[in-house]
């Protein structure tokens, strides 16, 4: 009991602390000065009357919202003694199997560098700089030879149930029960409803909870900023523009592997090519973004460091390469490329995609113990083919072809690019309703029951990729009910 009083204590103090540094703090502080003009705020009972103010005026809400938010992406409170990589990564073995993959990354980014005779940074002349701040919001017009260069690394060189149970047979779901044969008077007219009133309510775990069953393609948007709990104020959108200054003035060799990035993946693509630009312009901002260093905080990596020309080695001349600690990899645009079909402020489109990816995509390319890690849910994929499919799984073991080999790049690329966008965005919807991307190892686990028939008869390794090549036909929700609570061992 006195343990988890002192976890408590420990919890609301870092929180406490964290947003002490935050606008809404600096808003909260205003108001309360404001208030006290008020002539229903008394001397004698000025806590409890400041506090009803904040209630009725909305304030309360926001402050609810911003701590909880805290709460989704908070790790678990650790002895005040811990070391601070214990924070970042309990088990040694991981923390060293990172460590040894991101030297492999900071070899391949440096080796590039000496090759190609380019420095990793560089300020743009005025003339370019003139130019690019022109063709801004058309930087997908421009071809710049990138032949020499290559992604740093793809997801296959990283490869060396009661959980769900608003998911449920008898639970109303968005993505079967909203289909042209299911009257709308039976589910949506009514989850819509309910979605407005959560809506309304500006409530951020309502929303979280409600969206478990799928979002309204009308009210998405809006839902996943609350639970995401980003509103976006005056100030955000100079901090972006701000981002923006600093592409234009300045060159990173990551821009040369964004640019890419982007061509190889996202403009070959049916549903994303039109968004080209927008992705551009949120992930050059997205790299000179140092707020992204927070997250290593609780990150099991670390970010890299750069030394400033002819200084190799001294710590005060070294700084973080990219500015935001991350080196974009093969498919990494795929991550923002379906967040482009609902927002499209690109100053709102890049909050969002910020956010999702240091509460969630960040776990998909390092190695860590967390469950949503991408080590656990190669785990948690194996472990179910095993317990479910265990003929289909040993049969493809005795052909070469390891399942995890197939399913890996599906998981980590959160499945964007493999699935039609309205069933990426359904599957994304329970990511954020369960704050968790245990979802991901689940629905790999029933592509493969989904296919099981077929990949029983396959001979090679070939054949069976073959079989699971197309995934977009694919529908998501009835795959996870039925496999997790129809499927019998």
């Amino acid at each position: 009991m006195l343990q988890e009083e002192s976890d408590l204590s420990l919890i609301i103090a870092q929180i406490v602390q964290k947003l002490k540094g935050s606008n809404l703090y600096a808003q909260l502080e205003r108001q309360a000065w404001s208030c006290l003009q008020r002539p229903e705020i008394r001397l004698e009972s000025l806590k409890e009357d400041i506090k009803e103010f904040f209630k009725i005026s909305g304030w309360e809400k926001k402050l609810q919202n911003a701590v909880y938010s805290e709460l989704n992406v908070f790790p678990l409170p650790s002895h005040p003694s811990a070391p601070p990589e214990h924070l970042k990564e309990p088990l040694v073995y991981m923390r060293k199997a990172q460590g040894s993959w991101e030297k492999r990354i900071l070899k391949s980014l440096n080796s590039m560098c000496t090759e190609l005779s380019i420095p990793l940074a560089r300020k743009r002349p005025a003339v370019e700089q003139k130019e690019l701040l022109n063709k801004w919001n058309e930087m997908g017009t421009d071809e710049p030879d990138l032949s020499l260069f290559r992604p740093v690394y793809a997801p296959k060189d990283f490869l060396e149930k009661e959980c769900f149970v608003e998911l449920g047979l008898n639970t109303g779901q968005l993505g079967i029960d909203d289909s042209t044969q299911v009257p709308p008077e039976l589910f949506e007219n009514e989850h819509v409803r309910i979605g407005q009133k959560v809506l309304a309510q500006q409530d951020s775990a309502a929303a979280q909870q409600y969206i478990r069953q799928g979002s309204p393609t009308a009210l998405r948007a809006e839902l996943w900023a609350l639970i995401l709990n980003i509103s976006s104020q005056p100030e955000d959108i100079l901090y972006y523009e701000q981002l923006k200054t600093n592409v234009i003035q300045h060159d990173l060799l990551v821009d040369s592997l964004i640019y890419k990035d982007v061509k190889l993946t996202a403009s070959n693509d049916d549903y994303y090519f039109v968004f080209e630009d927008y992705l551009y312009q949120v992930l050059l901002c997205f790299s000179r973004d140092t707020s992204v260093l927070g997250h290593f905080a609780y990150n099991s990596a670390s970010p890299p460091k750069s030394y400033i020309r002819g200084k190799l080695g001294l710590e005060e001349y070294a700084v973080f390469y990219p500015p935001n600690g991350v080196i974009p990899f093969h498919g990494f645009s795929m991550y923002v490329a379906p967040l482009c079909f609902l927002y499209h402020e690109p100053y709102k489109l890049y909050q969002i995609f910020r956010e999702m990816y240091v509460r969630f995509f960040f776990r998909l390319h390092s190695i860590s113990s967390h469950p949503s890690g991408i080590v656990s849910l190669c785990l948690l994929f194996e472990t179910l083919l095993q317990t479910y499919l265990p003929q289909l799984f040993y049969h493809l073991r005795e052909i070469g072809a390891q399942p995890l080999r197939i399913s890996f790049k599906w998981m980590v690329r959160a499945f964007s690019g493999y699935l039609a966008t309205d069933q990426l965005l359904l599957l994304w919807d329970r990511i954020l309703g369960y704050n968790s991307l245990e979802i991901l190892a689940v629905l790999a686990a029933a592509v493969f029951a989904f296919r099981a028939v077929n990949l029983m008869e396959v001979t090679s390794l070939a054949a069976a990729e073959a079989v699971l090549a197309d995934l977009s036909t694919l529908k998501v929700m009835p795959l996870l009910q039925i496999f997790l609570f129809a499927t019998v061992t």
